[in-house]
């Protein structure tokens, strides 16, 4: 039976999976650009809201510039650039690609922490990006060949990856839900031009179902979904739970399916088995050498 954090974790990943599907779906009648400003100007509304009705007290002064850190990739890069980037490229094909994120943000965990991890970590964080790499290139028309949206969705890959590792060194001193808020809601001014920007530039013309897609990844992707996936992280076991985000992709890739219709290829199911494969190796081992880390501590205080 799954642990209350399990499920949690779940929780969060099955509102994260949702995010490209949905993404695609929004720009069908909205800019890429109203798309990721306009979401974050709604979740940090939300943001402020909750912040000022539990009183959470101000960040420090260092602490505002690492949320500034957060806010650039989680709030600005990662939706920005999967927006523009899923105007030409189907919802299956950026799960692949994304499929990166869990190992890239362990690699920019560990050199933000200065971890010593054993090599096969490197190995497999190296083969995992080259296996997304490939399955791009070919899926582009040929080895060696990237198109313009493939290089948008790894650099909001690397984005993301910061934005994580970042929140997550945060979190332990301002508290998991707080990290995110007051990245919102800092942001808020340049989200709240930008979208302001676009909607003067090129007014929306979306469907209902393209606003309520719009609704999804302001209120769930960009705010409530990291309520269920912090909760789970807190509630624990933190090393099991966080690699319930292995599965994402995988729910990805069926919702681009059964929502969007798109088929999925044997391509498809190869690359993205070979990255997810890849980044379960990278962030066991990590996982790994952190829990006997800690057992070495504990064992050599008694």
């Amino acid at each position: 039976m799954l642990s209350p954090g399990l499920w949690w974790g779940l929780l969060g990943v099955a509102s994260f999976s949702l995010t490209v599907p949905f993404t695609r779906v929004a720009v069908g009648g909205l800019s890429p650009l109203l798309i990721g400003a306009g979401r974050a100007v709604v979740a940090a509304l939300l943001a402020g809201v909750a912040l000022a009705l539990t009183r959470q007290r101000l960040p420090s002064g260092t602490q505002w510039a690492r949320l500034a850190v957060v806010a650039a990739g989680i709030v600005a890069g990662f939706p920005l650039l999967t927006s523009y980037a899923l105007t030409t490229v189907p919802a299956s094909h950026g799960a692949v690609v994304i499929a990166l994120l869990p190992v890239a943000t362990a690699v920019v965990a560990v050199l933000r922490t200065r971890e010593r991890l054993p090599t096969a970590f490197w190995v497999m964080a190296v083969v995992g990006a080259l296996a997304a790499l490939l399955f791009a290139s070919l899926q582009s028309g040929g080895f060696g060949q990237l198109h313009l949206a493939d290089l948008l969705l790894f650099g909001a890959v690397v984005a993301a990856a910061v934005g994580y590792a970042e929140g997550g060194l945060l979190a332990r001193e301002l508290g998991s839900w707080q990290t995110v808020s007051w990245a919102l809601v800092l942001s808020a001014p340049l989200m709240i031009a930008l979208a302001g920007a676009s909607i003067a530039q090129q007014p929306p013309t979306a469907t209902p179902a393209q606003w309520a897609a719009f609704g999804y990844l302001a209120v769930v992707s960009m705010y409530l979904g990291f309520f269920a996936w912090y909760r789970g992280l807190a509630i624990g076991p933190m090393a099991q739970v966080s690699q319930v985000q292995l599965v994402q992709p995988v729910l990805t890739i069926i919702w681009a399916a059964l929502l969007l219709g798109e088929e999925i290829t044997w391509p498809t199911v190869l690359g993205g088995v070979a990255v997810i494969a890849c980044a379960a190796v990278a962030v066991r081992i990590r996982l790994g050498r952190a829990a006997s880390t800690s057992v070495g501590r504990v064992s050599g205080g008694r």
